[in-house]
């Protein structure tokens, strides 16, 4: 059965994954694209309807959501505007997976879960929240070597790169001027949360952190660098340190177990048995593209009737929860902020 959807967005990461993911989809069909204008509407350059603000009579968003042949969107738009474009999807009755965060904040992430389990929702319309990070093959791959391994001992997460003004995802005026909290921070920092969260599992899942944020490039506002420390379920502390505006380059993901240590660099996971000194270690590389992952798995969620862990939106609020609890930490000096939607 094919699913005919629209794509709700004709930014850059629609142009570069949404879309060629979309077509890499037997059980997708692209019935419409909606951008909020005709002329970033035809940048995608594909051969069905287009819908925009300002296209006329019988061509914006509420009328593409009229259609019977639609069952599905994808919300790709700025961060605090998707809500209301998904509760309107949901109304309608379509099945809907939107971009991650899945919020501004956690107060309109909360209302956005409380409604999406009203009777407001029509047609049993599913909701998944897209992060393309747990579809990635290597953490994937390293949460189960994580898991045979025995007691989870600590973890540290270091995450470097330079967003330079020329960059093509820092040139939309919703992210040289952002209206939400910690700019890139939420933005590309709610990906590395999302990625130690699946590497912790439900044992070590995180209970608080503490944290601080500072601003090193003025292009970067309200801050470009985080550093914390997270207390776990396990009762054992690990180290989440992220900066969006430093000459260092790279970013490994490492969780240190009872019998060896696992460590993601990039596709390349190291599994380590023992002691790092003098444990056998093996180094698998893994390829594959994971937003087309992700989008499958939403496909094969709609035909089975089963929504994907991976996209529940209770997942995506644990993400945001970490980063505003470590935005807020770091504004009040490292004090620390308890957490409580940890899944």
């Amino acid at each position: 059965m094919s699913i005919g959807i629209a794509i709700i967005g004709s930014g850059l990461f629609v142009q570069n994954a949404h879309l060629p993911a979309v077509q890499a989809t037997p059980q997708l069909t692209l019935k419409a694209v909606y951008s909020r204008s005709l002329k970033s509407a035809k940048a995608l350059n594909v051969d069905v309807a287009l819908y925009s603000d300002d296209a006329g009579s019988g061509k914006t968003y509420h009328d593409l959501l009229l259609r019977e042949d639609i069952h599905g969107v994808i919300i790709a738009l700025p961060i605090l505007s998707q809500p209301e474009y998904i509760e309107a999807a949901l109304a309608a009755g379509k099945h809907v997976l939107s971009e991650k965060p899945i919020a501004g904040d956690l107060k309109r992430a909360e209302s956005l879960i409380k409604y999406y389990k009203s009777d407001k929702v029509k047609n049993n319309a599913t909701w998944a929240v897209a992060e393309n990070d747990r579809f990635l093959e290597s953490y994937q791959y390293a949460s189960q070597e994580i898991l045979k391994l025995g007691r989870i001992l600590g973890f540290r997460v270091v995450v470097s790169t330079f967003v330079k003004v020329d960059n093509e995802y820092y040139n939309t005026p919703w992210r040289t001027k952002p209206e939400y909290q910690g700019g890139f921070l939420l933005d590309g920092g709610v990906h590395s949360v999302a990625g130690i969260r699946l590497l912790l599992g439900e044992a070590a899942k995180p209970t608080a952190v503490t944290a601080y944020t500072t601003l090193l490039q003025p292009h970067l506002p309200p801050a470009d660098t985080i550093t914390s420390i997270w207390q776990t379920a396990a009762g054992v502390p690990g180290t989440f340190a992220m900066s969006f505006g430093t000459t260092w380059s790279g970013s490994e993901f490492s969780v240190a177990c009872e019998n060896g240590s696992v460590a993601v660099t990039g596709k390349k996971v190291e599994v380590r048995q023992g002691l790092q000194k003098d444990g056998n270690s093996t180094v698998k590389e893994f390829e594959g593209d994971n937003v087309k992952a992700e989008v499958k798995a939403w496909a094969e969620s709609i035909t089975n009737g089963k929504p994907n862990p991976y996209q529940s939106p209770e997942q995506a609020l644990g993400d945001l929860e970490i980063l505003e609890k470590m935005l807020k930490s770091g504004e009040g000096n490292g004090k620390t902020e308890s957490l409580q939607f940890q899944v």
